[in-house]
């Protein structure tokens, strides 16, 4: 992973940080694997704005990405390394053994030519997928399974990676990126490693017009709106808007929404720290 700082030959470039990509072995996406990607625009069914600030952006084409990887005990070779536009993190081209072809998330060091391989008899190596109960302890894991069979939904995003910590019954004790201890089911699987593309926090756009290729609308601070449009609106000249709250009156930055009956609380042994 690397990082690159333009030259400032244009405004935009003075404090443009850029990404290396010196990972990335090809800018064509394997065509059997994408999908049309429609732009809502921020309305729904009816045609009606439900989201604020969505709007424009690039045209972008669908990585389909196998987070299930339940082609168990079949060897793959990872073909390339790509660039995704829809995620933080990069995508692997994996060619299995049967001449099935698949995306999956890349993890931190996996090399074109590589053999990764998932399931039963799979050994602890980068990009290789098992189920918890058959990882070490102290492993770095990223790509979790919350419900046996569902797919990766926990540490898919850039850099992102937990830690397995320990077993007991029939739970597995993870410590998450949010730094939260919580208990997953050992039959829940994982990928070893950290998720390709850490650098992705340090990139700076360089300039507005960047977000707005990215889809991102300008976005209005309440404080300067007007009553009728937001609880911290109104007042005369920099008043402060009062306490931080939501467009809907629930109170922002420190108040606890998350309910206090929840079935998955008995799962979380540590609350993520503030």
């Amino acid at each position: 992973m690397s990082v690159r700082k333009l030259k400032p030959i244009t405004p935009g470039q003075r404090f443009r940080v850029v990404n290396g990509f010196d990972t990335i072995t090809t800018d064509k996406p394997e065509k059997s694997l994408t999908a049309p990607n429609k732009r809502s625009g921020g309305r729904n069914n009816n045609g009606k704005m439900t989201m604020r600030y969505i709007g424009g952006g690039h045209k972008k084409q669908y990585r389909i990405i196998d987070f299930k990887r339940d082609k168990n005990g079949v060897p793959a070779i990872v073909k390339t390394i790509e660039y995704d536009p829809n995620r933080t993190a990069f995508i692997a081209l994996l060619f299995y053994a049967d001449g099935e072809k698949r995306y999956i998330i890349a993890q931190n060091g996996l090399k074109v030519d590589q053999k990764v391989i998932s399931g039963e008899g799979a050994t602890p190596d980068v990009g290789n997928t098992l189920l918890l109960s058959k990882i070490p302890l102290g492993t770095t894991i990223s790509c979790i399974e919350l419900h046996p069979g569902q797919g990766a939904v926990l540490a898919r995003s850039a850099g992102a990676f937990a830690q397995l910590m320990a077993r007991d019954g029939k739970y597995a004790t993870v410590k998450m990126p949010s730094g939260e201890t919580r208990l997953i089911l050992l039959t829940c699987m994982a990928t070893i490693g950290a998720v390709s593309n850490s650098d992705h926090q340090l990139l700076v756009s360089g300039k507005a017009g960047r977000s707005r290729w990215l889809g991102r609308r300008p976005r209005t601070r309440p404080v300067v709106m007007n009553p009728v449009d937001h609880p911290m609106g109104g007042g005369e000249g920099k008043s402060s808007g009062g306490h931080p709250r939501s467009r809907n009156g629930i109170p922002a930055k420190g108040y606890k929404t998350r309910s206090k009956t929840k079935a998955s609380n008995k799962y979380i042994i540590e609350r993520r720290k503030k």
